[in-house]
Formats: C-alpha cells, structure tokens, sequence
C-alpha cells in the first residue's frame, strides 16, 4: 500500500512540474507564477502543493534541474546516432534546435534564470550548464586529439554559442531558425577545426 501512495506522491509531484512549465510563455516568466494557478492545473488543492514542494523556489528549482536533465539525455542520445554514423556537429545542434522547438519553456526557464535575480536559481542554471560542458569535453577528449584543458576549452566555446544561438531562435520564424542553424553549424566547425588543429599540432610536437 506505502508503494501505491509513493507512486501517486510521486505521479502529483510530476504534475505540479509539467503544470508550471506549462504556464510558462516569452510573456510568462517563473516569477510570475502563482502557486494557486499552477496547483489548479495539477489538479490539487493549493494547500496540497507543500506535501510535495517546501515553496515555489523549492519547485523552480526543481524545473532548472528537470530542464537541465532534459537537455542532456537528448544530447546523449544524439551522440549514440551519431556513433552509428552522422555528423557530430550537425547532429548536434539538430538535437538542440528539436529540443527549443518542443520544450521552449524548459529552454526559457534556464535561460532567464541564468541571469535572474535569484542567486539560487542562477547557481543551478550554472550547475546544469557545467554539466553540459563537461560531458562533452569528455566526449571530446575521447573522440579528438585534445588534451583535457583543450577539450574543456572547446566545449566550453561551443556551449556558450549554442546556448546563445537557442536564445535568438526562441523568437524566430522557420526561415530565420533554418539559416540561424545553418550558421551555427559552421561556426561550431571553426571551432572544432581550429581545436583539431591545435591538438594534432601537440601531439606531432611533443618529444619521442
């Protein structure tokens, strides 16, 4: 019986987190959520939420991780297509631009949070984005000739843009979205030219 309570507790808190990111919009930010609208839409007594969640903090942080974690599985199943066959970088940010494309709000929550007001909310956002960056300069070590700083380095480089290119594209239409892409493909080849580059340079210059 414990089992089916710890399922259904479970199952609500998941409802309250799809139910805030849901009332989430580019007009509509985290701060601007009532507790008693987002309950509403989970289907429970305001009273309820705090069986599940201390406060609203408690909860937008909770959504910061959930996005974070989103993100990351999608990326880590882009890199098993991509092992299959596939351009990294292009398969990459396809799976990136797929993710602002059918989770905005999730994307707009670490976004805005990155930079809000709440030093919280920005700890997590940076906890998530390092994250991100460090799983793919391990991704990067392993499948380049970067060293580990170099790789690092690179991720990070390629983090950055990506992350500020999903801003741009929040707002754009089709066209726009498609030569941004386009753009941020190439740019990312740079990058990944220019580290190549380096790293094969290291390798060829350290002593026998």
């Amino acid at each position: 019986m414990s089992g089916v309570r710890a399922q259904q507790k479970q199952k609500t808190r998941q409802a309250l987190i799809v139910a805030a990111f849901n009332q989430l919009s580019a007009e509509h930010s985290f701060s601007n959520l009532s507790l008693r609208e987002v309950a509403r839409e989970a289907g429970i007594a305001p009273t309820s939420f705090y069986r599940h969640f201390k406060d609203m903090n408690e909860l937008g942080l909770t959504m910061v991780d959930e996005a974070g974690l989103t993100l990351r599985q999608l990326m880590r199943q882009a890199r098993r297509r991509i092992a299959s066959g596939g351009s990294v970088i292009n398969t990459s940010v396809l799976t990136f631009m797929e993710f602002i494309d059918t989770s905005s709000n999730q994307f707009r929550l670490l976004l805005r949070e990155r930079s809000g007001t709440s030093k919280a909310f920005r700890a997590a956002v940076a906890r998530e984005i390092q994250h991100f960056i460090l799983e793919l300069a391990h991704y990067l070590e392993a499948e380049t000739p970067c060293d580990a700083n170099h790789a690092y380095m690179q991720a990070e480089a390629m983090v950055t843009l990506v992350f500020n290119a999903g801003a741009d594209a929040l707002d754009q239409d089709t066209q726009q979205r498609e030569e941004l892409t386009e753009r941020l493909i190439w740019q990312l080849r740079y990058i990944a030219k220019g580290a190549n580059h380096y790293g094969t340079h290291q390798i060829n210059s350290k002593p026998s």
